[in-house]
């Protein structure tokens, strides 16, 4: 068994892998405390040269090929069904990793045995870039070149940033991104910190905790997949950990653009299903603060708050982002029936990560949200 299988599941991502991938086999160690790092690319299914390339170039890369695209949950679990490790690292194809990216995981990890995920520090990688290209006039090909000058300018990644919290509406927010607001990295958030998700671009996982909950849920396809694993993992008793003591670079909707309607149809519709399957039936959060709330009261208020940005996407001319959030909720209402709940009784383990109010009234309010 290998130490840590790092799995990169790749749909015609040539160009990602041509530019990542000998980064990620330079930074990374063959192995460690005696054992095997294995590096994996799962392919789902790609037309381009994506495969024909890493045989080429990198022979020591493991290959496992799929014949269609089952997705980035379908991709994984079985991806991960013929990977033996004590730890996953699910990579996405679009990270720039530095040297030492890995071994503050792994030690992190073997130091808390209660900690079933963890996450480093997501940066920016087009932001890097622009800062080393500022100050040497071209890009770091190697992932560990930190300009001088980029000494608190280098900025937090979209998708995980420094740990995944929700709010009680079930709305991700992250330390150094909030909604669209996303921060600059002075080191305000290099303690590690328990969170409610880690991201699944670069998301660690025991891989016994990972067997334990059946991988990803494949209903979910793409998008809020990791959100729903992490709180799975809480409710089975593990924790969720960000460790900022190790980064990488992301770049970002490298398969579906930020701005693409079937982006936008899979949150809202994912987001549903997560509150469907992992808030109480009867007991929990409830939309007011309080300490008991109704499940479908709950998701209620929630899909009353999807419909009115539907209307502001309406009023906005944006036809498609508006049929994406009544697709979304149709689709979600067909498929709650066949959905099962996580736990239908009292929880033994309470989630951490919760903000305590709606991430929307406090940004419209201007109030600082702390973490």
């Amino acid at each position: 068994m290998s130490k840590v299988a790092v799995v990169i599941l790749n749909w015609n991502g040539e160009k990602f892998l041509k530019k990542y991938i000998p980064v990620l086999v330079a930074n990374t160690p063959a192995s460690m405390e005696g054992k095997k790092v294995e590096l994996v690319v799962a392919d789902n299914g790609s037309t381009d040269n994506s495969l024909a390339y890493l045989k080429e170039n990198h022979p020591q890369v493991r290959i496992i090929p799929f014949k269609e695209n089952f997705g980035f949950t379908g991709g994984y679990n079985r991806a991960l069904a013929q990977v033996e490790a004590e730890y996953f690292i699910l990579l996405n194809s679009d990270i720039l990793v530095p040297c030492s990216w890995l071994e503050p995981l792994v030690e992190f990890m073997d130091s808390h045995p209660k900690v079933g995920v963890c996450q480093p520090k997501m940066l920016s990688e087009g932001r890097h870039q622009q800062l080393c290209i500022a100050a040497t006039g071209k890009e770091d090909t190697s992932g560990s070149f930190i300009p001088e000058e980029s000494v608190g300018k280098e900025m937090f990644e979209y998708a995980g940033a420094c740990g995944g919290f929700i709010d009680i509406l079930g709305f991700p927010l992250c330390r150094g991104r909030i909604l669209s607001d996303v921060e600059f990295d002075n080191g305000q958030y290099d303690n590690p910190m328990q969170v409610f998700w880690a991201s699944g671009a670069c998301m660690m996982v025991r891989s016994s905790v990972w067997r334990e909950l059946g991988g990803l849920d494949e209903k979910f396809f793409a998008h809020m997949e990791e959100i729903d694993f992490c709180w799975r993992a809480q409710l089975a008793g593990y924790q969720v950990w960000a460790v900022p003591q190790s980064h990488v670079f992301h770049v970002g909707g490298g398969t579906l653009p930020n701005n693409s309607p079937r982006k936008l149809f899979l949150n809202y519709r994912n987001n549903l299903l997560m509150l469907y399957k992992n808030l109480p039936v009867s007991e929990g959060w409830s939309a007011f603060g309080k300490k008991r709330g109704n499940r479908n009261l709950h998701i209620f208020i929630r899909m009353c708050v999807d419909g009115l940005t539907a209307i502001i996407y309406l009023l906005q001319l944006k036809w498609s982002f508006f049929t994406s959030v009544i697709k979304a909720h149709n689709e979600f209402r067909r498929m709650k029936k066949e959905t099962a709940v996580t736990l239908k009784d009292n929880r033994r383990y309470q989630p951490v990560g919760i903000y305590p109010k709606s991430l929307l009234v406090s940004k419209a309010l201007g109030r600082r949200i702390k973490f």
